[in-house]
């Protein structure tokens, strides 16, 4: 990955004392932020840790002096330095005078969303969940750059902070060929949203930090007009977001439905449960836990329904190694089942014994081996599970909800003593049963193997 920081930029702008020991610093390269406040010792942060620059403490003349050599600070209490990605946040004492400072180093990184550069090429709206400080901001404005260089797109950036293209006139070139609209107070961002629609004709709006109920709305808008989104906030992963009502509607909002006595039967619920209510804004929820380890969420949709019905559900796992290579791997998570399959070609991840098959019949062992697409009934699994099964498969699996137009039946052991009209349908339609003892993903996954010889 490539990094363009303008670190001595930042360096200029520092008291003397914290510059010398800065610029000799063995990680200056990690830096995140420094830490100015008056009568405490200058603090370094980095990834893994803090540390102290110097046993000189901050005085009003040392505060002064990187105060004179900044921009003006905005209402949100942030200020930028010319030309650069840096960005300084002040604290200020009872009488608005600024007694601290938060200087964090902005870096443009070329290269940081190899992993999912497929899935932008999909066309999709991307969400970005993240703790502050994991890097949300910096793959965006990658993402910016990708988009309108790469891409070919006309691509419009609502910079609240100032945060992605910098708080210059000129935005910075990490942005690529993007447009920006800077927004002279962060309670407008929404009005900025619409404006962007309405006046410049994008394909896709980048915005940072979505944090209130009219921008969650304003972006469901966007998206219902067609022009795609990529956005951030915060949160650690799905089900936090699910759970914060300011922001629920872009994932299409969370509402109680009283089921009937038969459905809530069916469904072996409660008869008051939890429901999406509308589309989500976003199809694709990025969950950023590490610069290198992502969980992806390839349908939002899906996710949501299941979470909320507690059932499981399986999630991507993608990871930058350290030879470059990217790993994709599954994790599947149930209220009692949390287990991680790695595609393989071998099966030491596949126990044997895992499934066995009722109602043999040749003829349609025949079909199953030439055919290259047919249908699953599917009496026991959800269909984001199978399809994620499905993944790295030769051949192509449709789903149906009618017995005599499946190839094959998967079900649990559990599920099919209940249902001995369809074991008849079976044996009438000679269709396959194939039973497994438990849910998991590597059952599923060994099944489809043995279908694809």
């Amino acid at each position: 990955m490539n990094k363009n920081d303008d670190f001595e930029k930042l360096l200029d702008n520092l008291p003397l004392f914290v510059q010398q020991i800065l610029k000799k610093h063995s990680q200056k390269e990690k830096l995140l932020e420094v830490i100015l406040d008056l009568g405490r010792r200058p603090e370094a942060r980095f990834a893994k840790g803090s540390e102290y620059l110097s046993r000189k403490v901050m005085s009003w003349q040392d505060l002064d002096f990187t105060l004179k050599r900044i921009g003006k600070f905005d209402n949100d209490n942030r200020a930028g330095i010319e030309r650069t990605l840096h960005r300084i946040s002040c604290i200020r004492n009872r009488q608005s005078m600024i007694n601290g400072l938060t200087c964090r180093i902005g870096r443009a990184v070329f290269g940081t969303i190899c992993i999912i550069r497929d899935l932008l090429e999909l066309n999709q709206s991307v969400l970005i969940l993240g703790q502050p400080g994991r890097g949300k901001t910096t793959i965006i404005r990658e993402i910016a750059r990708i988009l309108s260089d790469e891409m070919n797109k006309r691509v419009i950036i609502v910079d609240t902070s100032n945060e992605i293209a910098g708080n210059s006139d000129i935005p910075h070139s990490g942005i690529g060929r993007s447009r920006r609209l800077q927004v002279p107070k962060t309670e407008l961002q929404y009005q900025i949203m619409l404006e962007a629609v309405e006046n410049h004709m994008p394909e896709v709006i980048i915005i940072d930090e979505i944090g209130t109920e009219l921008e969650a709305l304003a972006a469901r808008t966007i998206s219902e007009k067609g022009v795609q989104l990529v956005g951030t906030t915060h949160g650690n992963n799905l089900e936090n977001l699910i759970k914060n009502p300011i922001l629920t509607d872009l994932i299409g909002g969370i509402q109680y439905v009283i089921l009937s006595d038969e459905e809530a039967k069916k469904r072996r619920t409660q008869k008051s449960i939890l429901e999406r209510k509308a589309s989500p804004a976003f199809q694709i929820a990025i969950e950023i836990n590490e610069q290198s380890h992502w969980i992806i969420h390839q349908n939002i949709q899906d996710s949501v329904d299941l979470i909320l019905r507690k059932s499981y559900f399986s999630t991507q796992i993608r990871k930058l190694e350290t030879n470059k290579k990217i790993y994709i791997g599954y994790k599947q998570v149930s209220s009692d089942l949390s287990t991680i399959f790695q595609h393989s070609n071998s099966d030491q991840f596949l126990p044997n014994n895992s499934w066995r098959i009722i109602n043999s019949y040749n003829k349609i062992d025949l079909s199953l081996s030439s055919a290259k697409k047919f249908s699953i009934y599917n009496l026991s699994f959800s269909n984001n599970l199978i399809q994620e099964a499905c993944y790295n498969s030769r051949k192509k699996f449709s789903f149906t909800n009618f017995v005599k137009k499946a190839d094959i039946i998967i079900a649990l052991k559990k599920h099919l003593k209940q249902n001995l009209k369809l074991k008849k349908l079976s044996k009438q339609y000679c269709i396959q049963i194939y039973v497994l003892d438990q849910g998991s993903l590597y059952q599923i996954v060994k099944l489809l193997q043995v279908l694809n010889k």
